[in-house]
């Protein structure tokens, strides 16, 4: 073993924050190894990212099972034959149900593109924009049973460009890809240690 923080990357969208965290593995600025690409898209663009990386794609269909809980049991047998320590959510649209949550309890983090408590949810940057606020951000947070309610890991300010979704969007994006590379470092490195 190589004694690397195996993760699972759960996305649902294009895969830019999983692409990040993949080349941030590769170049050792990110002490873990991404074992699973996880999505509930299977269309989603982010399979053709993971594919040209080699890394192992899941696309499961929640409702192609018959519940939220044998949707969550049958990800769950995924994780654990592949020996996943932690799920990264990276743009994954769905809320994590407490089959998952009880199995990987405080070992989920998300990323979301504003300033929590402010803007939880979808389409946060419109909701930011929409508001006329001058500064959004970035967070970085563990899963809980909520919508964006788990304790806060870090979090980070991007200027709001005047009525323009893309370019704000453009911006929180470059915050993201650094953001989320350091403050799971700093979680794993703290893990290592306490287990040391």
């Amino acid at each position: 073993m190589n004694g690397k923080t195996k993760i699972a990357v759960f996305a649902s969208g294009s895969g830019s924050n999983f692409e990040a965290l993949e080349f941030a593995c590769r170049e050792g600025e990110l002490d873990a190894e991404i074992t699973l690409v996880m999505t509930d898209k299977p269309a989603s663009f982010v399979v053709e990212r993971a594919r040209q990386t080699d890394i192992r794609t899941v696309a499961l269909e929640p409702k192609a099972f018959p519940s939220k809980q044998a949707f969550e049991e049958a990800l769950i047998a995924i994780l654990q034959d592949e020996g996943v320590e932690w799920i990264v959510l990276a743009g994954y649209m769905r809320l994590i149900g407490p089959t998952l949550l009880a199995a990987y309890p405080s070992r989920i983090v998300n990323i979301h593109p504003s300033l929590l408590p402010s803007f939880p949810g979808k389409d946060a940057i419109g909701q930011a924009i929409a508001h006329g606020v001058k500064v959004t951000g970035v967070t970085v947070h563990l899963v809980d049973e909520g919508m964006d309610t788990g304790p806060i890991l870090a979090q980070a300010p991007v200027q709001v460009v005047d009525g323009n979704p893309e370019l704000t969007a453009k911006a929180i994006h470059a915050v993201e890809h650094v953001l989320y590379k350091e403050t799971l470092q700093s979680l794993f490195t703290s893990e290592t240690k306490s287990k040391a």
